[in-house]
């Protein structure tokens, strides 16, 4: 039989490697999260802030840095804290997003797509994407403040 104390060894062991590759994984996500983000922002009918947000919050349960490096960016970070704060959106961000989303779409339809049933798809997609931002995401009333501190940062002071 095993002792107590290498039952207790082994256990934490295990428990420390367990914990360590879940927190490779949650890296992972979060990575590939963060570059369909990016990659968001060109393609249209991929969405730039759920996957965003998706990437920060991975970030927060795995690696200081990485949500830091996220939340601290000057392009993306106010939108994400502000997001996360208020769980709204400025009608000047909203107008400007949509505005942009359907300059994407219309681009990529005259473009770019040949085919009926893939422009049918795109247009669906907009129409999707400006009724959850014109909506169901609330539209914040006063313009959020951002200080540039993140949530991880500014607890640890």
């Amino acid at each position: 039989m095993y002792s107590p104390v290498i039952i207790y060894f082994t256990n934490f062991v295990l428990f420390d490697v367990m914990k360590s590759i879940t927190k490779a994984i949650l890296i992972l996500l979060g990575s590939i999260s963060l570059f369909l983000g990016a990659l968001g922002i060109f393609i249209p009918g991929l969405p730039t802030t759920p996957f965003l947000l998706l990437s920060a919050g991975l970030y927060s349960h795995s690696s200081t840095k990485l949500y830091n490096m996220v939340i601290t960016n000057k392009l993306l970070g106010p939108y994400i804290i502000n997001y996360h704060r208020n769980k709204c959106m400025t009608l000047k961000l909203k107008i400007y997003s949509i505005s942009l989303m359907w300059i994407m779409i219309t681009l990529s339809c005259v473009l770019f797509i040949k085919s009926t049933l893939p422009m049918f798809l795109v247009l669906a997609l907009g129409i999707v994407g400006t009724f959850v931002m014109g909506f169901v995401i609330k539209t914040c009333r006063h313009k959020p403040k951002y200080n540039g501190q993140s949530r991880m940062s500014a607890s640890k002071k």
